[in-house]
């Protein structure tokens, strides 16, 4: 049986980092299953510049919706599949009109009917900063954080990770070298 982990972190935290090595140390062929449109020039330079930076590691598979119609199809392909991240794939989901809680009912159903592979849930913990001020924005922070409590239950390591540090929720502590330290 396989442990299904989730890394939660805040924007450029370094939790894509950790799990991304985390991923690596996991398994003999990794996927990286990633959520994110490009749907302007500055995201669409960082989504290629994502891509040449984990080119000689992963398979990559862009989903922006269909997560776990993609997470099927890559288990049958892959050791171990990192998921980046949850909260665009909870993005889009909302943008399209899609129903969030149904989405996150059938991942967590995909996740218990997958274990004979590794999946790392990467998300933004967006439930630490003030009260948005309008129904989306709070709309997206309730969906997100009633999904980390859930995913949190079914995941069997849960890590949180500050200035690239990662805090054991539950579960082991990671196996993972943390980034060399640099001289400058």
């Amino acid at each position: 049986m396989t442990r299904h982990v989730l890394v939660l972190g805040g924007a450029r935290s370094g939790k894509t980092t950790f799990a991304e090595r985390l991923t690596m140390r996991s398994g003999h062929r990794p996927a990286y299953l990633a959520t994110a449109q490009a749907l302007d020039a500055e995201m669409r330079d960082r989504v290629e510049s994502h891509r040449r930076s984990r080119a000689a590691h992963f398979a990559t598979i862009e989903e922006p919706i269909a997560l776990s119609k993609a997470l099927i199809a890559a288990a049958n392909h892959h050791d171990v599949i990192m998921v980046d991240c949850l909260t665009l794939w909870i993005t889009n989901l909302l943008v399209a009109g899609d129903n969030v809680a149904h989405a996150v009912d059938e991942l967590l159903a995909t996740l218990m009917a997958l274990q004979d592979v590794k999946i790392v849930l990467v998300s933004n913990e967006v439930g630490l900063g003030i009260v948005p001020d309008n129904a989306m924005s709070r709309t997206f922070r309730d969906l997100a954080g009633a999904a980390h409590q859930r995913l949190a239950e079914l995941c069997d390591d849960v890590y949180f990770i500050v200035a690239g540090l990662p805090m054991t929720l539950k579960g082991e502590a990671p196996l993972v070298q943390p980034p060399p330290k640099s001289d400058a």
